[in-house]
Formats: C-alpha cells, structure tokens, sequence
C-alpha cells in the first residue's frame, strides 16, 4: 500500500476505527475529489494533502465510537465532514448530510456518488427549516455554530432520545454556561487526532 493509506490505517486505528485496504483507499479517493472541486470551488481553507488527512479524515472518524442508532444527520456539513468518513466505515447506517450552500452539497452528492455510498443523502437546507417525520438518532455538529445557538438550530431534528454530538475545538466554559433547558450534558471527553496539533473536545448533549 502508498505510505498514505498506511498511515491512515494506522491512525484510524489509534481512534478505535479498523479500516480495510479499500476503506483507505476509498477514503484517499474522497481527499483527492476534494482537492481537485477545491480548485475551482474553494470549498475548504484546508487544501494540504496531510492536512485533509487530518483535519478532514481523522477528525471526523474521531466520533466513530459516539454514534448511535441508525439515523445520523451531520448539520453544517461543508464539504461533507465528519458525514462522508462516518457513512464510509458505517454502511449500515443513513446519513443526511446538510448545508445551506448549494456548491458544498453538490460536492457531497458528487462525493457520494463517487465513493458508491448508497447511505447518503444530501440535502441543501438549514438546519432550522427542517422538521422531519421522524427525529434523528444523533445529531452531528463540527464547529457549526456556539451550543446556545446550534440546539436551537437542531430542534425540530431531534426527539427525546437523540444524542446531539457537539464537535468543539477548545473547551467551550461560556457556551456551556449559557446553554438552557430543556438540553443537557451527557458527558463530554477530549478527542485525540493523530498528528493534529490542536484543541479537540466532543459535548454530547440530549433534551
């Protein structure tokens, strides 16, 4: 295998994420589309290929082990992170991936299709507009909006038993101490990326 996909392996690993050969490579498939749409879309300020390693890939196999149920929706998704890794490893679950900018989501209907990920489904909304029949089993956020703001964002998404999982960088002391109910913290706990040399934490919250 490319040192790329070694490393990969390797970190994906150290985060509890056992990926195949192909999962590698599938996943460096997505890096390369990104880098090649991002040329003429700017999709993302991240552009290095060892920083879409990760920045993108990494991170968002971070929360692998705090999914739960069948449903997941990723809000504010971009350019389809953490969304398109997670639906990646997790075949058997659906994936609504959701962005208000048009060219991000075209990118992820494009990625999905690309990759085969026939558990995707993108949609061009706000988060706010949306009111499904049936709430999410986890909600995703990375870096979307301050938690006062995103749970309000979330609501209609989210039943009794959703887990919302806030992806933070550094500890969030003010948006916790402004957050209101009927949200609460469940738990919270660092995320260590291989090779990212920043600030991680994940916020798992329910109503």
């Amino acid at each position: 295998m490319p040192e790329p996909a070694e490393r990969l392996i390797r970190d994906a690993a150290t985060l509890g994420v056992s990926l195949s050969a192909a999962d590698a490579a599938r996943l460096l498939g997505l890096a390369a589309e990104l880098e090649r749409w991002n040329r003429t879309y700017n999709l993302t300020a991240i552009t290095r290929p060892e920083e879409v390693l990760t920045h993108h890939l990494l991170d968002s196999l971070a929360v692998q082990a705090d999914l739960a149920g069948i449903r997941i929706a990723d809000v504010g998704t971009g350019a389809g992170f953490p969304g398109l890794p997670l639906a990646l490893v997790n075949p058997a679950r659906q994936f609504t991936l959701i962005d208000s900018n048009g060219k991000k989501v075209r990118f992820v209907a494009h990625a999905a299709r690309t990759l085969g990920l026939a558990n995707v489904e993108a949609v061009q909304a706000r988060a706010e507009a949306l009111k499904p029949a049936v709430p999410f089993d986890t909600v995703l956020a990375r870096a979307f909006a301050p938690l006062p703001e995103l749970t309000a964002a979330v609501a209609g998404l989210c039943g009794p038993q959703t887990r919302l999982l806030a992806m933070k960088g550094r500890w969030p002391a003010e948006e916790i101490a402004a957050l209101r109910e009927p949200w609460r913290i469940e738990r919270t706990r660092e995320l260590k990326v291989p090779g990212l040399n920043e600030a991680r934490c994940l916020i798992v919250l329910r109503r």
